[in-house]
């Protein structure tokens, strides 16, 4: 699939130089699993350069339930390199093959419900030294870009980035927790977006990241601005190509703590319909805070490692709900 409504160059592997505005961000996110073996997980590292710190993420999701994370602002005084907090990111053959590296300490969560109080957990929670490897091979083109025009939205709106890419592929490596250990071969997803951000600045979204064993897979996303303005970017991935999805229809069952429990999908591109059925496995209820003047601004980040069901073939990947929270309510829930 080609577009080239969307600029990418092999330099946007590489980290770009950082606007004036004070929240810039640029951020690299990968996220694996092992099949057979149910493990795996996500890492995430933004460069605030201009605040002087960067946002490390871990999310691992261990094969009992349990959830080994970690969450840190290390600070950082350039934004040449994706290295800080015992997390890094190297590309190793743009558009094709990069790894992602973290050591360092994690929290063991033996009740993923428990990160509803993070500030507890934090304080008293188990820790343990981990490492993990993930080798991330293309298996997939890259979808997306910075837009070559003033009115093509990047994938999450452009007072969320100003360019955003995304891709499927292949994932190896290593996840080790403590004394347990796990080598991986699985598959997964990446993405890599730069420019002017605010978790904010979305109202509400809906993101499924789904692969399977043939290779086969899908990114999907429904977001809404305060507006109620609705887009459905997304693709299925089908024998090595990307479809651009030409609607998306989302039903969530929802647990009663709000969270999404299970979810079907109506999926249509221009060369086929699918019916997409999600199964939330482990929720790691996260959330997101900002001070601006005198009030304070939450977002919550409900991260849902899921099996997906399509055609009758079982993936696995992510399921995130991403929404503002106004008088401790979600705003789009129940939607």
């Amino acid at each position: 699939m080609k577009d080239d409504t969307f600029l990418m160059r092999p330099e946007d592997e590489y980290p770009h130089t950082p606007d004036a505005v004070s929240n810039f961000n640029e951020s690299v996110y990968v996220n694996g699993f092992d099949f057979r073996q149910r493990v795996g997980g996500w890492m995430r590292l933004g460069n605030r350069v201009n605040e002087g710190r960067a946002e490390l993420s871990v999310c691992l999701y261990l094969p009992d339930g349990r959830v080994a994370c970690q969450f840190q602002r290390p600070p950082i005084s350039h934004n040449e390199a994706f290295d800080a907090g015992g997390l890094s990111y190297e590309v190793v053959e743009p558009f094709k093959a990069m790894n992602m590296r973290f050591e360092g300490e994690v929290i063991i969560v033996e009740n993923p419900d428990d990160l509803r109080e993070p500030q507890k957990l934090f304080a008293e929670g188990p820790r343990a030294g981990a490492e993990v490897r993930f080798e991330h091979r293309a298996s997939s083109p890259v979808h997306g870009g910075e837009p070559q025009d003033d009115v093509t939205e990047t994938m999450y709106g452009r007072d969320f980035s100003r360019g955003h890419f995304n891709q499927h592929g292949r994932v190896t490596g290593l996840v080790r927790v403590g004394d347990e250990s796990w080598q991986i071969d699985g598959r997964g997803w990446r993405d890599h977006s730069w420019g002017p951000r605010y978790w904010q600045a979305i109202h509400y979204y809906r993101l499924f990241i789904g692969n399977f064993e043939n290779g086969d897979g899908f990114m999907l996303l429904r977001i809404t601005d305060a507006e109620g303005k609705t887009r459905r970017p997304g693709v299925l991935l089908v024998n090595g190509d990307y479809e651009e999805i030409t609607d998306l229809n989302i039903i969530t069952d929802w647990t009663e703590q709000q969270d999404p429990a299970r979810v079907k999908l109506g999926v249509a591109t221009a060369k086929r319909r699918a019916i997409i059925d999600v199964e939330v496995l482990t929720l790691a209820p996260l959330r997101n805070r900002r001070k601006v003047e005198d009030e304070v601004l939450i977002s919550r980040i409900a991260e849902g490692y899921s099996r997906f069901t399509w055609d009758g073939r079982e993936g696995y990947g992510m399921t995130e709900y991403i929404e503002r929270m106004i008088d401790g309510q979600p705003v789009g829930y129940p939607l």
